[in-house]
């Protein structure tokens, strides 16, 4: 049997792998154990999350710890550990018209617009902020916009709010961009060569490491591609059963310390 290359970095998704879905939100406290022991360790500790940069302050207030470098908008947007950017990537803007013409074909699609510092909506339903609130959380009270703004302002990230059936034909008809999903609510809509996977790559090439030397943490169908892209991935006991069949190891759930068992399990508690 081949040897098991070190692992000396580490990448963790935020909802649902750090932050428990439990009222309040927090990090259990057996996580942030974890995190400072895999720090002593030596490691280097990552974020890789769908949060766009804007709300870079609110994680970091979320997250009581000190990362090495965040991964935001599914890979698009690469920091250091202060959140000054080193890397972005934006839709392709010859594909906006087209993103356009199918939102105003489909008024019931609610539709956020992350730029860097700035995020706006296409209109509010009452439908889609029942369908978020059944997930347990609240559709962005983002200023309402004229999307035309898409054709002149650099966008990292929509957020769709549409049933998973509508995914493909989305695709078909805004060539260049591609859905992934943390939930049924919404589709993260990203470059179609970007994802987390891309972000990855950028911040393990900064450190001067590899993916085979990377363990990754996730628990929604947009962790999928970076966990099979890191040298091992580990999918939370709460995880949608693809992305478990997508991991190298299923851990227990966040709220049942998860990230501890995993680290403890692959050696990489200091």
């Amino acid at each position: 049997m081949a040897e098991q290359t070190p692992i000396r970095a580490a990448f963790f998704d935020i909802d649902g792998t750090l932050l428990s879905f439990t009222e309040p939100r927090r990090v259990p406290p057996s996580a942030l154990c974890a995190l400072a022991q895999m720090r002593a360790a030596g490691l280097r500790l990552f974020i890789a999350s769908g949060r766009p940069p804007i709300y870079l302050g609110e994680v970091r207030r979320a997250l009581p710890f000190r990362f090495d470098g965040y991964v935001l908008t599914n890979g698009q947007c690469c920091t250091d550990a202060d959140g000054a950017a080193f890397y972005n990537q934006t839709l392709p803007a010859a594909s906006m018209p087209a993103l356009l013409r199918w939102l105003d074909e489909h008024p019931e699609v609610v539709c956020t617009f992350c730029e860097e510092s700035y995020i706006y909506c296409n209109r509010y339903t009452e439908a889609a902020d029942a369908l978020c609130r059944a997930w347990r959380f609240r559709l962005p009270r983002a200023p309402i916009e004229d999307t035309a703004r898409a054709l002149t302002h650099p966008t990292y990230q929509l957020n769709a709010y549409m049933p998973p059936e509508m995914d493909a034909p989305f695709m078909r008809a805004v060539p260049g961009f591609k859905a992934v999903r943390w939930n049924d609510a919404f589709a993260d809509i990203i470059p179609a060569d970007g994802g987390k996977p891309e972000g990855m790559a950028r911040m393990l090439a900064r450190f001067g490491l590899t993916a085979a030397e990377c363990i990754a943490f996730g628990d929604g169908g947009n962790d999928i591609e970076m966990l099979r892209a890191a040298g091992v991935g580990v999918a939370m006991g709460n995880a949608a059963p693809a992305v478990k069949a997508a991991a190298d190891y299923v851990t227990a759930t966040v709220d049942d310390d998860g990230i501890w068992k995993a680290a403890e399990h692959f050696g990489l508690l200091g």
